[in-house]
Protein backbone atom coordinates (compact mmCIF):
# COMPACT_ATOMS: atom_id res chain seq x y z
CA UNK A 1 0.00 0.00 0.00
CA UNK A 2 0.81 3.74 -0.44
CA UNK A 3 0.66 6.21 2.79
CA UNK A 4 -0.37 9.66 2.09
CA UNK A 5 2.55 10.77 0.12
CA UNK A 6 2.33 8.06 -2.22
CA UNK A 7 5.22 6.73 -1.02
CA UNK A 8 5.18 2.59 -0.43
CA UNK A 9 4.40 1.44 3.41
CA UNK A 10 8.35 0.66 4.55
CA UNK A 11 6.26 -1.24 7.27
CA UNK A 12 5.95 -4.89 5.91
CA UNK A 13 5.77 -7.17 8.55
CA UNK A 14 2.42 -8.93 10.47
CA UNK A 15 -0.16 -6.84 11.96
CA UNK A 16 -0.32 -7.79 15.15
CA UNK A 17 -2.66 -5.38 16.42
CA UNK A 18 -4.61 -2.18 15.76
CA UNK A 19 -4.94 0.16 18.71
CA UNK A 20 -7.83 3.06 18.61
CA UNK A 21 -6.87 6.15 19.89
CA UNK A 22 -10.40 7.73 21.44
CA UNK A 23 -9.59 11.78 21.48
CA UNK A 24 -12.11 14.06 23.77
CA UNK A 25 -12.61 11.10 26.01
CA UNK A 26 -13.37 13.14 28.81
CA UNK A 27 -16.19 14.90 27.14
CA UNK A 28 -19.54 14.44 26.43
CA UNK A 29 -22.58 15.84 26.29
CA UNK A 30 -21.22 18.63 23.88
CA UNK A 31 -21.99 19.72 20.19
CA UNK A 32 -18.13 18.55 19.43
CA UNK A 33 -18.23 15.05 21.11
CA UNK A 34 -21.48 14.32 21.71
CA UNK A 35 -21.02 10.62 22.58
CA UNK A 36 -19.55 9.52 25.86
CA UNK A 37 -16.36 7.63 25.79
CA UNK A 38 -17.47 4.46 27.05
CA UNK A 39 -20.13 4.15 24.11
CA UNK A 40 -17.65 5.07 21.75
CA UNK A 41 -15.63 2.11 23.11
CA UNK A 42 -18.44 -0.29 22.78
CA UNK A 43 -18.77 0.34 18.95
CA UNK A 44 -15.25 0.44 18.66
CA UNK A 45 -15.02 -3.01 20.32
CA UNK A 46 -18.50 -4.48 18.47
CA UNK A 47 -16.56 -2.97 15.43
CA UNK A 48 -13.47 -5.27 16.34
CA UNK A 49 -15.02 -8.50 16.10
CA UNK A 50 -14.57 -8.90 12.35
CA UNK A 51 -10.93 -7.93 12.91
CA UNK A 52 -8.58 -11.25 12.57
CA UNK A 53 -6.18 -9.51 15.18
CA UNK A 54 -6.45 -8.36 18.50
CA UNK A 55 -7.73 -4.18 19.67
CA UNK A 56 -6.94 -2.00 21.75
CA UNK A 57 -8.81 1.35 22.82
CA UNK A 58 -8.15 3.62 25.04
CA UNK A 59 -9.32 7.18 25.73
CA UNK A 60 -6.86 10.86 25.41
CA UNK A 61 -8.19 13.18 27.38
CA UNK A 62 -8.76 16.73 26.04
CA UNK A 63 -5.62 18.92 26.43
CA UNK A 64 -7.02 22.09 23.67
CA UNK A 65 -4.85 22.80 20.73
CA UNK A 66 -1.51 21.60 21.05
CA UNK A 67 1.50 20.80 17.91
CA UNK A 68 2.65 18.29 21.06
CA UNK A 69 -0.78 16.71 20.54
CA UNK A 70 0.01 13.59 18.74
CA UNK A 71 3.55 12.97 21.37
CA UNK A 72 0.58 13.68 23.95
CA UNK A 73 -1.35 11.11 22.65
CA UNK A 74 1.68 8.33 22.13
CA UNK A 75 1.98 9.02 25.89
CA UNK A 76 -1.19 8.25 26.85
CA UNK A 77 -1.73 5.05 25.35
CA UNK A 78 2.08 4.10 26.57
CA UNK A 79 0.42 5.02 29.71
CA UNK A 80 -2.65 3.21 29.95
CA UNK A 81 -1.29 0.05 28.83
CA UNK A 82 1.60 -0.15 31.75
CA UNK A 83 3.94 0.61 28.68
CA UNK A 84 3.08 -2.44 27.12
CA UNK A 85 2.51 -0.55 24.30
CA UNK A 86 5.05 1.95 23.00
CA UNK A 87 4.33 2.97 19.28
CA UNK A 88 7.08 4.61 17.15
CA UNK A 89 7.34 5.65 13.15
CA UNK A 90 9.24 1.96 13.44
CA UNK A 91 6.43 -0.34 14.29
CA UNK A 92 3.20 1.46 13.80
CA UNK A 93 1.33 3.05 11.05
CA UNK A 94 -1.24 5.99 11.54
CA UNK A 95 -4.52 5.96 9.71
CA UNK A 96 -5.78 9.37 9.63
CA UNK A 97 -7.80 11.46 7.59
CA UNK A 98 -7.23 15.06 9.19
CA UNK A 99 -4.92 17.60 9.53
CA UNK A 100 -4.06 16.04 12.77
CA UNK A 101 -1.59 13.79 10.38
CA UNK A 102 0.79 16.29 9.96
CA UNK A 103 1.37 16.47 13.39
CA UNK A 104 2.25 12.31 13.40
CA UNK A 105 4.38 13.03 10.29
CA UNK A 106 6.55 15.32 12.26
CA UNK A 107 7.72 12.59 14.26
CA UNK A 108 8.16 10.50 11.25
CA UNK A 109 4.98 8.03 10.87
CA UNK A 110 3.70 7.06 8.06
CA UNK A 111 -0.12 7.90 7.23
CA UNK A 112 -2.70 5.98 5.78
CA UNK A 113 -4.99 8.65 4.28
CA UNK A 114 -8.42 6.36 5.25
CA UNK A 115 -11.05 8.45 3.58
CA UNK A 116 -8.65 11.61 2.21
CA UNK A 117 -8.24 10.80 -1.25
CA UNK A 118 -6.83 14.63 -2.03
CA UNK A 119 -4.35 16.60 1.11
CA UNK A 120 -3.90 19.39 -0.78
CA UNK A 121 -7.57 20.37 -1.60
CA UNK A 122 -9.07 18.39 1.25
CA UNK A 123 -11.18 16.37 -0.46
CA UNK A 124 -13.09 13.09 1.00
CA UNK A 125 -14.02 10.03 -1.44
CA UNK A 126 -16.40 8.83 1.28
CA UNK A 127 -18.74 10.36 4.29
CA UNK A 128 -16.60 11.76 7.55
CA UNK A 129 -18.59 10.33 10.71
CA UNK A 130 -19.18 13.70 11.60
CA UNK A 131 -21.25 13.95 8.31
CA UNK A 132 -23.38 10.85 9.59
CA UNK A 133 -23.88 12.61 13.37
CA UNK A 134 -24.86 15.53 11.65
CA UNK A 135 -27.40 13.60 9.31
CA UNK A 136 -28.96 11.86 12.17
CA UNK A 137 -29.69 15.08 14.37
CA UNK A 138 -31.22 16.47 11.77
CA UNK A 139 -33.26 13.39 9.91
CA UNK A 140 -36.57 13.04 11.23
CA UNK A 141 -36.49 9.37 11.31
CA UNK A 142 -33.04 8.60 11.38
CA UNK A 143 -33.33 4.59 10.53
CA UNK A 144 -34.98 5.45 7.21
CA UNK A 145 -32.91 7.90 5.98
CA UNK A 146 -30.87 6.44 3.37
CA UNK A 147 -27.75 8.98 3.86
CA UNK A 148 -27.12 7.67 7.55
CA UNK A 149 -28.21 3.94 6.33
CA UNK A 150 -25.61 3.96 3.81
CA UNK A 151 -22.64 4.90 5.93
CA UNK A 152 -23.29 3.79 9.09
CA UNK A 153 -21.36 0.42 10.13
CA UNK A 154 -23.62 -2.24 12.19
CA UNK A 155 -21.40 -1.76 15.21
CA UNK A 156 -22.32 1.56 15.55
CA UNK A 157 -25.92 1.10 14.93
CA UNK A 158 -26.74 -1.13 17.00
CA UNK A 159 -25.57 1.05 19.79
CA UNK A 160 -27.44 4.04 18.91
CA UNK A 161 -30.59 1.96 18.82
CA UNK A 162 -29.94 0.42 21.85
CA UNK A 163 -28.91 3.50 23.69
CA UNK A 164 -31.42 5.85 22.22
CA UNK A 165 -28.95 8.31 21.39
CA UNK A 166 -30.35 10.15 18.49
CA UNK A 167 -32.64 12.49 20.52
CA UNK A 168 -30.33 13.29 22.87
CA UNK A 169 -28.06 14.44 20.36
CA UNK A 170 -31.07 16.17 18.22
CA UNK A 171 -31.71 18.06 21.67
CA UNK A 172 -28.26 18.84 22.18
CA UNK A 173 -27.65 20.24 18.51
CA UNK A 174 -30.98 22.06 18.77
CA UNK A 175 -29.95 23.96 21.88
CA UNK A 176 -29.35 27.25 20.90
CA UNK A 177 -27.71 28.41 24.59
CA UNK A 178 -24.70 26.04 24.93
CA UNK A 179 -21.34 26.38 23.07
CA UNK A 180 -19.32 23.76 21.17
CA UNK A 181 -18.15 22.25 24.08
CA UNK A 182 -20.85 22.41 26.66
CA UNK A 183 -20.14 25.81 28.20
CA UNK A 184 -22.87 29.05 28.52
CA UNK A 185 -20.26 31.64 28.07
CA UNK A 186 -16.43 31.04 26.82
CA UNK A 187 -15.11 34.39 28.48
CA UNK A 188 -16.02 32.74 32.24
CA UNK A 189 -12.54 32.28 34.71
CA UNK A 190 -13.92 29.23 36.31
CA UNK A 191 -11.22 28.96 38.70
CA UNK A 192 -12.36 32.65 40.24
CA UNK A 193 -16.31 31.06 39.52
CA UNK A 194 -15.92 27.89 41.68
CA UNK A 195 -14.29 30.03 44.60
CA UNK A 196 -17.68 31.80 44.36
CA UNK A 197 -19.79 29.60 44.80
CA UNK A 198 -18.21 27.73 47.68
CA UNK A 199 -18.14 31.09 49.26
CA UNK A 200 -21.62 31.93 49.08
CA UNK A 201 -22.55 28.45 49.03
CA UNK A 202 -24.08 28.54 53.17
CA UNK A 203 -25.82 31.65 52.69
CA UNK A 204 -27.76 29.98 49.74
CA UNK A 205 -28.34 27.11 51.50
CA UNK A 206 -29.11 28.63 55.22
CA UNK A 207 -31.94 30.93 52.71
CA UNK A 208 -33.76 27.83 51.47
CA UNK A 209 -32.87 24.90 53.59
CA UNK A 210 -36.61 25.38 55.27
CA UNK A 211 -38.42 24.95 52.08
CA UNK A 212 -36.72 22.00 50.82
CA UNK A 213 -39.30 18.90 50.88
CA UNK A 214 -38.40 15.56 52.15
CA UNK A 215 -37.91 13.08 48.81
CA UNK A 216 -36.36 13.56 45.69
CA UNK A 217 -34.40 16.81 45.36
CA UNK A 218 -32.92 18.37 42.33
CA UNK A 219 -30.70 20.69 42.04
CA UNK A 220 -30.45 22.38 38.80
CA UNK A 221 -27.89 24.62 37.61
CA UNK A 222 -25.88 22.47 40.67
CA UNK A 223 -22.04 24.43 39.95
CA UNK A 224 -19.93 22.21 41.72
CA UNK A 225 -22.13 20.81 44.22
CA UNK A 226 -22.08 22.74 46.64
CA UNK A 227 -25.66 23.49 47.56
CA UNK A 228 -26.19 19.26 47.36
CA UNK A 229 -23.13 19.08 49.83
CA UNK A 230 -24.66 21.34 52.61
CA UNK A 231 -28.34 19.45 52.17
CA UNK A 232 -26.52 16.48 52.34
CA UNK A 233 -25.19 17.48 55.61
CA UNK A 234 -28.64 18.19 56.94
CA UNK A 235 -30.03 15.62 59.37
CA UNK A 236 -34.02 16.59 58.14
CA UNK A 237 -33.08 15.20 54.87
CA UNK A 238 -31.19 12.10 55.35
CA UNK A 239 -33.57 10.11 53.63
CA UNK A 240 -33.68 12.00 50.59
CA UNK A 241 -32.47 11.36 46.64
CA UNK A 242 -30.33 14.35 45.37
CA UNK A 243 -29.86 15.13 41.75
CA UNK A 244 -27.42 17.67 40.54
CA UNK A 245 -27.91 19.23 36.95
CA UNK A 246 -25.54 20.98 35.67
CA UNK A 247 -25.00 21.93 31.57
CA UNK A 248 -21.47 22.66 31.49
CA UNK A 249 -19.25 20.37 30.83
CA UNK A 250 -16.54 21.76 33.31
CA UNK A 251 -18.37 22.32 36.42
CA UNK A 252 -20.14 18.78 36.14
CA UNK A 253 -16.75 17.10 35.61
CA UNK A 254 -15.68 19.19 39.19
CA UNK A 255 -19.15 17.76 40.67
CA UNK A 256 -18.36 14.11 40.15
CA UNK A 257 -14.69 14.65 40.96
CA UNK A 258 -15.95 15.79 44.31
CA UNK A 259 -18.34 12.86 44.10
CA UNK A 260 -15.22 10.60 43.93
CA UNK A 261 -13.38 12.22 46.69
CA UNK A 262 -16.29 11.32 48.59
CA UNK A 263 -17.40 14.98 49.73
CA UNK A 264 -21.47 14.35 49.78
CA UNK A 265 -22.08 12.24 53.20
CA UNK A 266 -25.39 11.32 51.22
CA UNK A 267 -24.50 8.37 48.71
CA UNK A 268 -27.62 8.91 47.18
CA UNK A 269 -26.11 11.81 44.93
CA UNK A 270 -26.71 11.60 41.39
CA UNK A 271 -25.12 13.96 38.68
CA UNK A 272 -25.94 14.67 35.34
CA UNK A 273 -25.18 16.80 32.11
CA UNK A 274 -28.48 18.20 30.63
CA UNK A 275 -30.14 21.15 29.74
CA UNK A 276 -33.20 22.22 31.66
CA UNK A 277 -34.39 24.69 29.21
CA UNK A 278 -35.06 22.33 26.52
CA UNK A 279 -36.47 19.87 28.15
CA UNK A 280 -37.20 17.86 30.89
CA UNK A 281 -34.27 16.59 33.22
CA UNK A 282 -36.49 15.01 35.21
CA UNK A 283 -39.93 12.27 35.11
CA UNK A 284 -43.03 13.95 35.04
CA UNK A 285 -44.76 14.16 39.00
CA UNK A 286 -40.87 12.64 40.23
CA UNK A 287 -39.77 15.53 42.11
CA UNK A 288 -40.79 16.78 45.71
CA UNK A 289 -38.36 19.87 45.76
CA UNK A 290 -36.23 21.32 42.88
CA UNK A 291 -33.63 24.30 43.51
CA UNK A 292 -32.22 26.65 41.37
CA UNK A 293 -30.04 29.65 42.45
CA UNK A 294 -28.46 31.98 40.40
CA UNK A 295 -29.54 30.54 37.31
CA UNK A 296 -33.12 31.75 35.58
CA UNK A 297 -31.13 35.00 34.93
CA UNK A 298 -28.83 33.25 32.71
CA UNK A 299 -31.61 31.42 31.05
CA UNK A 300 -33.12 35.26 29.84
CA UNK A 301 -29.59 36.20 29.32
CA UNK A 302 -27.80 33.40 27.10
CA UNK A 303 -30.99 31.86 25.98
CA UNK A 304 -34.25 34.35 24.99
CA UNK A 305 -37.44 35.14 26.82
CA UNK A 306 -39.09 32.26 25.25
CA UNK A 307 -36.67 30.05 26.76
CA UNK A 308 -37.38 31.10 30.36
CA UNK A 309 -40.92 30.18 30.23
CA UNK A 310 -40.71 27.11 28.63
CA UNK A 311 -38.04 26.51 32.06
CA UNK A 312 -40.61 27.21 33.89
CA UNK A 313 -43.19 24.73 32.36
CA UNK A 314 -41.09 22.15 32.84
CA UNK A 315 -40.39 22.71 36.31
CA UNK A 316 -44.18 22.62 36.74
CA UNK A 317 -44.43 19.23 35.04
CA UNK A 318 -41.25 17.39 36.94
CA UNK A 319 -43.34 18.42 40.08
CA UNK A 320 -45.15 15.76 41.97
CA UNK A 321 -48.77 17.57 43.40
CA UNK A 322 -48.12 19.40 46.81
CA UNK A 323 -43.84 19.58 45.19
CA UNK A 324 -41.89 22.93 45.74
CA UNK A 325 -39.64 24.97 43.12
CA UNK A 326 -37.21 27.24 45.29
CA UNK A 327 -36.10 29.91 43.49
CA UNK A 328 -33.03 32.07 44.60
CA UNK A 329 -31.82 34.46 42.02
CA UNK A 330 -31.51 38.34 41.31
CA UNK A 331 -34.28 40.75 41.31
CA UNK A 332 -35.46 43.63 39.43
CA UNK A 333 -37.23 46.83 40.71
CA UNK A 334 -40.47 47.63 40.33
CA UNK A 335 -42.01 49.66 38.07
CA UNK A 336 -38.57 48.79 35.98
CA UNK A 337 -39.26 51.11 32.79
CA UNK A 338 -39.86 54.37 34.49
CA UNK A 339 -36.75 56.91 33.94
CA UNK A 340 -34.62 57.93 37.02
CA UNK A 341 -31.76 59.90 37.76
CA UNK A 342 -28.50 58.43 38.73
CA UNK A 343 -25.50 60.05 40.26
CA UNK A 344 -22.28 58.73 40.23
CA UNK A 345 -18.86 59.54 42.52
CA UNK A 346 -16.01 60.67 39.60
CA UNK A 347 -13.06 61.08 42.26
CA UNK A 348 -12.83 57.20 43.25
CA UNK A 349 -10.57 56.30 40.60
CA UNK A 350 -9.76 57.15 37.32
CA UNK A 351 -11.58 58.89 34.19
CA UNK A 352 -9.05 58.26 32.01
CA UNK A 353 -9.08 55.83 28.97
CA UNK A 354 -12.31 54.16 29.95
CA UNK A 355 -12.78 51.91 26.98
CA UNK A 356 -9.13 50.83 26.86
CA UNK A 357 -8.49 47.01 25.52
CA UNK A 358 -6.85 44.25 27.09
CA UNK A 359 -5.90 40.66 25.69
CA UNK A 360 -5.28 39.64 29.13
CA UNK A 361 -7.94 39.34 31.35
CA UNK A 362 -6.16 39.80 34.44
CA UNK A 363 -4.62 43.76 32.78
CA UNK A 364 -8.59 44.27 31.93
CA UNK A 365 -9.70 43.63 35.50
CA UNK A 366 -6.65 45.83 37.25
CA UNK A 367 -8.12 48.72 34.70
CA UNK A 368 -11.44 48.39 35.74
CA UNK A 369 -11.23 48.45 39.25
CA UNK A 370 -9.13 51.35 38.89
CA UNK A 371 -11.94 53.51 37.14
CA UNK A 372 -14.10 55.69 39.01
CA UNK A 373 -17.47 54.85 39.83
CA UNK A 374 -18.71 57.27 36.52
CA UNK A 375 -16.39 55.90 34.49
CA UNK A 376 -17.26 52.40 35.02
CA UNK A 377 -20.38 53.03 34.01
CA UNK A 378 -19.15 55.14 30.88
CA UNK A 379 -17.68 51.48 29.82
CA UNK A 380 -20.66 49.37 31.00
CA UNK A 381 -22.72 51.63 29.02
CA UNK A 382 -20.52 50.28 26.06
CA UNK A 383 -20.01 46.65 26.72
CA UNK A 384 -23.32 45.79 28.11
CA UNK A 385 -25.31 43.55 26.20
CA UNK A 386 -23.48 45.07 23.10
CA UNK A 387 -23.34 41.24 21.30
CA UNK A 388 -27.16 40.96 21.69
CA UNK A 389 -27.73 44.23 20.02
CA UNK A 390 -29.15 45.02 23.68
CA UNK A 391 -27.50 48.48 25.08
CA UNK A 392 -28.84 50.55 27.34
CA UNK A 393 -30.21 53.50 26.37
CA UNK A 394 -28.92 56.63 28.70
CA UNK A 395 -28.31 60.13 28.41
CA UNK A 396 -26.15 62.96 30.70
CA UNK A 397 -28.14 65.72 32.41
CA UNK A 398 -27.50 68.44 34.81
CA UNK A 399 -29.85 68.59 37.32
CA UNK A 400 -29.18 71.36 40.55
CA UNK A 401 -25.76 71.58 39.25
CA UNK A 402 -25.29 68.14 40.03
CA UNK A 403 -24.22 65.66 37.00
CA UNK A 404 -26.36 62.75 36.64
CA UNK A 405 -27.24 59.86 34.20
CA UNK A 406 -30.88 59.62 33.37
CA UNK A 407 -31.89 56.12 32.32
CA UNK A 408 -34.42 53.35 33.21
CA UNK A 409 -34.57 52.16 36.63
CA UNK A 410 -34.08 48.58 35.91
CA UNK A 411 -30.78 49.55 33.75
CA UNK A 412 -29.62 52.15 36.83
CA UNK A 413 -30.02 48.36 39.18
CA UNK A 414 -28.53 45.85 36.18
CA UNK A 415 -25.19 48.20 36.82
CA UNK A 416 -25.38 48.72 40.46
CA UNK A 417 -25.60 44.53 40.45
CA UNK A 418 -22.90 44.19 37.83
CA UNK A 419 -20.42 46.88 38.14
CA UNK A 420 -18.13 44.63 41.10
CA UNK A 421 -17.97 41.67 38.61
CA UNK A 422 -14.56 42.40 37.23
CA UNK A 423 -13.39 39.35 37.40
CA UNK A 424 -14.96 38.14 34.63
CA UNK A 425 -16.42 41.15 33.10
CA UNK A 426 -16.79 40.30 29.54
CA UNK A 427 -18.77 37.17 30.40
CA UNK A 428 -21.04 39.35 33.06
CA UNK A 429 -21.71 41.80 30.39
CA UNK A 430 -24.06 39.33 28.67
CA UNK A 431 -26.02 38.63 31.62
CA UNK A 432 -29.00 40.92 32.50
CA UNK A 433 -30.27 40.84 35.79
CA UNK A 434 -33.25 43.34 36.03
CA UNK A 435 -35.13 42.27 33.26
CA UNK A 436 -38.15 41.27 35.43
CA UNK A 437 -39.72 42.36 39.04
CA UNK A 438 -40.82 40.57 41.92
CA UNK A 439 -44.09 41.48 41.09
CA UNK A 440 -43.62 40.25 36.92
CA UNK A 441 -42.10 36.62 38.43
CA UNK A 442 -45.01 35.76 40.47
CA UNK A 443 -47.41 36.44 37.55
CA UNK A 444 -45.51 34.44 35.67
CA UNK A 445 -45.26 31.30 37.92
CA UNK A 446 -49.07 31.90 38.64
CA UNK A 447 -49.97 31.68 34.90
CA UNK A 448 -48.28 28.59 34.86
CA UNK A 449 -50.19 27.03 37.84
CA UNK A 450 -47.78 27.74 40.62
CA UNK A 451 -49.13 29.20 43.62
CA UNK A 452 -46.74 31.25 45.42
CA UNK A 453 -45.98 30.77 48.45
CA UNK A 454 -46.21 33.93 51.36
CA UNK A 455 -42.78 33.54 52.64
CA UNK A 456 -41.51 34.54 49.04
CA UNK A 457 -40.42 38.10 48.75
CA UNK A 458 -37.74 40.54 47.21
CA UNK A 459 -35.14 41.80 49.06
CA UNK A 460 -32.13 43.93 49.44
CA UNK A 461 -28.67 42.47 50.33
CA UNK A 462 -27.46 45.03 53.31
CA UNK A 463 -24.15 44.17 53.13
CA UNK A 464 -24.30 44.67 48.86
CA UNK A 465 -25.27 48.44 49.51
CA UNK A 466 -23.55 48.95 52.39
CA UNK A 467 -20.11 48.24 50.80
CA UNK A 468 -21.13 48.63 47.10
CA UNK A 469 -23.67 51.49 46.67
CA UNK A 470 -23.10 54.24 49.30
CA UNK A 471 -20.96 56.87 48.84
CA UNK A 472 -20.63 55.73 44.79
CA UNK A 473 -23.81 55.93 43.47
CA UNK A 474 -27.31 57.73 44.60
CA UNK A 475 -30.61 57.66 42.74
CA UNK A 476 -33.21 60.63 42.31
CA UNK A 477 -36.95 60.79 41.03
CA UNK A 478 -36.59 62.10 36.92
CA UNK A 479 -37.16 65.19 38.31
CA UNK A 480 -35.78 68.15 36.41
CA UNK A 481 -35.90 71.19 38.87
CA UNK A 482 -34.36 69.11 42.32
CA UNK A 483 -33.09 65.77 43.20
CA UNK A 484 -35.90 63.77 45.18
CA UNK A 485 -33.45 60.76 46.88
CA UNK A 486 -35.36 57.21 46.03
CA UNK A 487 -34.09 54.01 47.76
CA UNK A 488 -31.94 51.70 46.19
CA UNK A 489 -33.39 48.35 44.11
CA UNK A 490 -33.55 45.30 45.63
CA UNK A 491 -30.50 42.58 45.18
CA UNK A 492 -32.80 39.27 45.51
CA UNK A 493 -35.70 37.55 45.21
CA UNK A 494 -36.81 33.93 47.25
CA UNK A 495 -39.61 32.46 45.28
CA UNK A 496 -41.11 29.44 46.53
CA UNK A 497 -43.62 27.57 44.41
CA UNK A 498 -45.74 25.19 45.36
CA UNK A 499 -47.43 22.92 42.59
CA UNK A 500 -51.22 22.74 43.40
CA UNK A 501 -52.74 20.51 40.54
Amino acid sequence: MEDVLGKPLTVNTEIEGVVFAVTSSNHAGTKRNPLPFHLRAMMIQEFSRELSVPSFVYGIEDIGYSEDFASYTLKSIAHASDHTIQLTPENTIVVCSTKVMDLYMNLGFQILPAELVDREKEIYGHAMPWDVIVAISKAQSWKNDDFVMSNIHSSSFKIWDNYKLADSVKTLFNDPIIGDDGDITESRDYNSYVRQMDEIAELKYNDTAPYVRVGNVGDIGCAVGSWIKLACADKRLLDCDFYGIEVTRKLYDICNQRKHNGEFENPAVFFAMKNAVTDLVFEKSAMDTIHTSSLTHEIESYGSHNDLLKFIENRYAELKNGGVWINRDVVGPEDGDALVLMRLEEKDGSNKEVFKQFEDSYELTKHLNGLSTYALFLRFGEDFRKVEGKQINYEKCVVNNESCIRLKKKDAADFLLTKDYTDNWYSEMHETFCFWSFTDWKQALEEVGFKIQPVSNAYQNPWIAENRWFGKASLFENNEAQLVPIAFPPTNMLLIAEKIA
